[in-house]
């Protein structure tokens, strides 16, 4: 859960979030008040931000949500006509380009029937975001990120808690909503939990990738040396310079959450022995305990056996027991490649050596 006086955990979504359209459904009749105040001054936050909001009203006294936004100095205009309006459509959009936030009814409806979906697209929404009475539920717990075309198969293996919801949430993505969030709306402070966070405390439901593995890219090499530094501070891993990691940006790949980089391995490469280097794995501190390091490992040694490398090494004297967990063996140093083991007793790290057949 974030700490909302953890600032860099919010400003990496800033950018993000800028000029994006959220359209935020509530049950305000079924929520305690508490919960709804704190919404509310949240979605003012949002709106500072710039981001463009859209708030539907599923039940409750519209008059009495519309003057309790204005009470939490939210920019907000009413629209004269319901969600299930066709005309609703170009109300929303002037208000939203006119800078204001819009509040629409959304009563007598479901949070995610056909024609809310059918209006957040025409609005151009970025996350359809549902603060409910009930929430979604695998195994007893939020699921923080399912893949709309995995829903069918939670449904049919897994126990789900609000399985209705969790098929319409997997049906909006596939119409073409990029996010739909359902969140516990009883729970204070859980908009910003959820939107302020990699992996959130609601459930989520998203139509593209969210959690991936890529390439390094020259952007992402301040973000990488700002990870690792810390370890080169606290060790005596050799420290890299934008330069280094720019000679050689084809070795290093990066797992990216919600488009934020989250951790980073390497693979080096030593065609003429045959073998290559897993380095530079990082986690960063708030995202460790997750596996992430199991999956950046498994994606090096994924490459090196589609280059048809057979053996891979690592060196450190921090992660052991990881890499004996992940099926490495200890050795000695005429495992190394003559260049690498020329450079590693030059650099007098005290480092063991790990390699894997593969």
């Amino acid at each position: 859960m974030v700490e909302k006086s953890d600032l860099r955990a919010v400003l990496q979504y800033i950018p993000q979030f800028r000029g994006k359209v959220f359209c935020v459904l509530i049950e305000a009749d079924l929520l305690p008040e508490p919960a709804v105040a704190e919404t509310l001054l949240d979605l003012a936050v949002l709106e500072d931000l710039g981001v463009k909001l859209v708030l539907g009203v599923l039940g409750g006294d519209l008059k009495d949500l519309y003057d309790w936004t204005l009470e939490c100095e939210i920019m907000a205009a009413r629209v004269t006509h319901p969600i299930t309006d066709e005309l609703a459509v170009k109300e929303v959009n002037d208000i939203l380009n006119r800078g204001q936030s819009a509040i629409i009814d959304a009563s007598g409806i479901g949070p995610l029937d056909p024609e809310v979906v059918d209006f957040a697209k025409r609005i151009g929404v970025s996350k359809v975001i549902a603060l409910l009475q009930q929430s979604i539920l695998v195994n007893g717990q939020p699921a923080h990120a399912i893949s709309a075309a995995d829903v069918p198969n939670v449904l049919k293996s897994e126990n789900v808690e609000g399985r209705e919801l969790l098929a319409a949430a997997a049906n909006a993505c596939n119409l073409g909503i990029p996010r739909v969030h359902v969140l516990n709306g009883r729970q204070q402070g859980v908009l910003v939990d959820e939107l302020f966070s990699n992996e959130g405390v609601g459930t989520m439901v998203h139509a593209d990738s969210y959690r991936v593995i890529r390439e390094l890219r020259d952007e992402d090499i301040p973000e990488l040396l700002g990870m690792i530094g810390r370890v080169v501070r606290r060790t005596k891993l050799i420290a890299r310079t934008y330069e280094d990691i720019q000679k050689r940006i084809g070795d290093y790949y990066v797992m990216s959450i919600d488009d934020n980089v989250v951790g980073c391995v390497a693979l080096h490469e030593y065609p003429s022995e045959d073998c290559a280097e897993v380095a530079c794995l990082y986690v960063k501190q708030a995202h460790e305990g997750r596996g992430y390091g199991v999956e950046l490992v498994a994606h090096a040694e994924s490459l090196a056996k589609h280059k048809g490398i057979l053996r891979v090494f690592a060196l450190t004297n921090r992660a052991a027991d990881f890499f004996i967990h992940a099926k490495y063996s200890l050795c000695d140093l005429d495992a190394l490649p003559d260049k690498r083991r020329e450079q590693f007793i030059a650099s007098g790290r005290d480092s063991l050596v790990f390699e894997k057949l593969l």
